[in-house]
């Protein structure tokens, strides 16, 4: 019967071709006859007149045949060129070529890794597995499986309405449909692609029993990484066969064809994979094929993943390529394309960063504080040279697959820099003086709000350098209270925070850190810094090339394009404040673990009021390092000390492995700059003004300039 069916499906799209190609000839004898009547007809009526009206009236009718005849090839032609030309035979999933790997390599050409080495697949006979597979891959991918044709109309015209109507992403290709374009057809998304798939799975469904095609498709269709098949995917994910998936497994399996990369445990937010379990759970019981208590059972069923023999270097970092090449070329061309990607990443500096980080969490596990984070960038390019996301990337416990440099975290008093450019900008100087005094600001409704500062104490009149060097929090409140928080937010954005778009959110203690970053964007804004106020955009890629072998054009990290955003000025002062040791000294001593010894370097710390979170940034021209530590769960830690233990000891022993021996390059101040002694003593102390900003020094008084601030503002 097979035999039977598939020659007369073979015959049906034969014949489609004899009709096809014949029409190509037809269609050029065709409009030559046309043209031939009407340069003829055109000649006789000059020639003859008005008594060939009779004749014309009669050759008209000749003229309608031809019209019809030449749309009729027009459109047989058009079928059998665009869709029946190439066709591939439905036999080849039977016997489909290998599918070609992705290979990620850092910047010296180490394989960090391969999206699959080939198709690691394990056959499985449909027979042998447990009934709850076949369920929760029906009710995930399919529901009507056995009732369509191969193409099921009802399943289209819904996902379109949803798609239209209610802005979703939701899919109306059947299980036949994947399997034939992820099988035989190219990934491109175009209408006669389509349209081939449209043929093909009716064919498909002629030649094959619907049990064979579901076989074929739980054989075929990757999960994600190295594994493709249901057998597979069981043994990568769980460490077990197919046979002896739990309902809760299954569920979470059939979940993941959809999109790998983002529902991946494995993923940068492997929480979106147990929210896709969940939704495969209650369109089975929607279907009947479990209840509603099963539902429940399976969703407390705590999933323990295998991670073992998972060949990755650098995960957290190869994820985030992963997934901006799964957006910009789509699943099925990552999976199976070919691509040959060399990144920026440094493997060095990766394992510099990552064993410092574990270094110092093992020193800190009384304090609970069980997981890190850090970032390596070079400011003048824009490059990714470290990315570590977490402690451990295969402790679940830890939740270690969350990519802490893509979270939202606050970020502490590692945010005031930006608050102290608006100032500078505004045209206070380093050297202005500003009240460390005690402040309430008063909302109508709300009680009043009297910051303090983290030492307990008042500091008096201090200069702009020492307030944000030291990390004072009441002056850095008075000057965002002067300038505003739209214009702070504001400068923000253009910096590079990305974060801050609904500004009702916040109030005066957002320059404390209390508005979420990612650490992705907060090193952005300090790059502008290194760079001198010019933004470079994050370009984590060098170059790329597909299976052939010929580039993909991208944007060359080697010339990045600056935009300025930032008064370089501004920057130079930032720059300057940020590492002058003798100006952080009341807060963090003359022998803080933050001094560089003879290195010139911009350092800022940041710890949150409830000890969830602990930040140290710091950088030169042409390396900026930042790292985090704290607890995924955002239980708060026991204690940790800016500037003396957590990210500050892993930042400073990073930052000198990566600078060595070698000079660093110091800041240079831009040239609408002027220096002046504002010492008053045999002692010189330097300072850069911009030119016009300078004060006039006098001795016998206290230089520099006193901000105006009142003693209790309204917010």
């Amino acid at each position: 019967m097979r035999k039977k069916r598939q020659k007369n499906s073979l015959s049906f799209i034969k014949v489609i071709k004899l009709i096809g190609k014949p029409s190509y000839f037809l269609f050029k004898i065709v409009v030559f006859g046309l043209v031939s009547y009407l340069h003829l007809l055109n000649l006789f009526v000059h020639q003859i007149g008005s008594s060939a009206r009779q004749l014309r009236k009669s050759w008209l009718a000749v003229f309608k045949v031809e019209i019809i005849l030449l749309i009729l090839c027009i459109i047989s032609f058009s079928t059998y060129h665009f869709i029946f030309a190439d066709l591939p035979s439905v036999r080849l999933l039977t016997d489909s070529p290998p599918s070609l790997s992705t290979k990620i390599y850092d910047r010296n050409d180490v394989l960090l890794y391969q999206i699959y080495k080939d198709e690691n697949r394990s056959l499985i006979s449909l027979k042998d597995l447990p009934q709850h597979v076949i369920d929760a891959t029906l009710a995930a991918e399919d529901k009507s499986f056995y009732h369509h044709f191969g193409v099921d109309p009802v399943g289209i015209l819904r996902a379109s309405i949803n798609n239209l109507t209610k802005g979703t992403t939701q899919g109306g290709s059947t299980i036949t449909q994947q399997l034939v374009k992820n099988t035989l057809l190219s990934p491109e998304k175009t209408f006669t692609r389509k349209a081939k798939e449209l043929v093909l799975s009716i064919a498909t469904e002629y030649v094959y029993s619907k049990d064979e095609i579901l076989e074929m498709y739980l054989n075929q269709v990757g999960y994600g990484g190295t594994a493709y098949g249901i057998e597979e995917a069981a043994h990568q994910y769980f460490g077990k066969s197919a046979r002896d998936l739990s309902l809760s497994e299954s569920a979470m399996l059939a979940g993941l064809p959809i999109s790998p990369t983002i529902l991946s445990p494995w993923g940068s937010n492997p929480y979106l994979g147990k929210i896709r379990q969940q939704q495969v759970l209650e369109s089975m019981v929607q279907t009947g094929v479990i209840t509603e208590n099963d539902k429940v059972k399976s969703l407390s069923t705590p999933l323990i993943f295998h991670p073992q023999g998972i060949s990755i270097k650098a995960p957290h970092f190869v994820m985030y390529i992963k997934d901006l090449l799964v957006k910009e070329y789509g699943e099925a061309q990552v999976a199976r394309g070919g691509l040959t990607v060399k990144t920026t990443l440094d493997l060095n500096i990766q394992d510099i960063l990552q064993n410092e980080i574990n270094t110092e969490l093992k020193t800190l596990k009384k304090l609970n504080v069980k997981n890190g984070a850090g970032l390596v960038i070079n400011p003048k390019t824009g490059e990714v040279l470290a990315m570590v996301g977490s402690r451990d990337f295969f402790d679940s416990q830890i939740d270690g697959q969350v990519n802490i440099t893509t979270q939202q975290r606050q970020p502490g008093s590692s945010i005031k820099p930006i608050t102290y450019a608006l100032a500078l900008s505004h045209g206070l100087t380093p050297n202005s003086y500003i009240e460390d005094t005690p402040i309430c600001f008063n909302s109508p409704g709300q009680p009043s709000y009297c910051p303090k500062n983290y030492d307990g104490k008042f500091h008096g009149k201090v200069t702009l350098r020492t307030a944000l060097a030291s990390s004072y929090n009441i002056p850095a409140i008075k000057l965002l209270n002067s300038y505003g928080l739209k214009s702070m937010i504001e400068l923000a954005q253009s910096l590079g925070i990305t974060t801050w778009d609904d500004s009702s959110r916040f109030g005066l203690s957002l320059t404390l850190g209390g508005g979420e970053v990612t650490m992705l964007d907060l090193a952005g804004v300090y790059s502008v810094f290194a760079s001198g106020g010019y933004k470079i955009p994050f370009n984590p890629i060098i170059s790329m090339s597909d299976s052939r072998g010929v580039s993909l054009n991208r944007n060359s990290p080697k010339h990045p394009q600056w935009v300025e955003v930032l008064s370089p000025a501004v920057a130079y002062q930032i720059n300057s404040i940020l590492s002058d040791p003798a100006a952080r000294s009341p807060a963090f001593g003359f022998n803080s673990i933050l001094n560089l010894p003879g290195k010139n370097v911009a350092v800022k710390t940041g710890t949150t009021n409830n000890l969830r979170d602990n930040w140290t940034l710091g950088y030169t021209s042409d390396v900026l390092v930042s790292t985090w530590v704290g607890n995924n769960d955002n239980t708060p830690m026991s204690s940790v000390a800016s500037g003396i233990t957590g990210a500050s000891p892993i930042w400073a022993r990073t930052m000198k492995k990566i600078i060595g021996e070698q000079p660093v390059t110091p800041f240079t101040p831009p040239e609408n700059m002027t220096k002046l002694d504002i010492s008053c003593s045999n002692i010189p102390k330097y300072e850069f003004f911009i030119k016009g900003t300078e004060p006039k020094i006098n001795c016998n008084e206290q230089g520099g300039s006193l901000l105006p601030l009142a003693a209790t503002t309204s917010q």
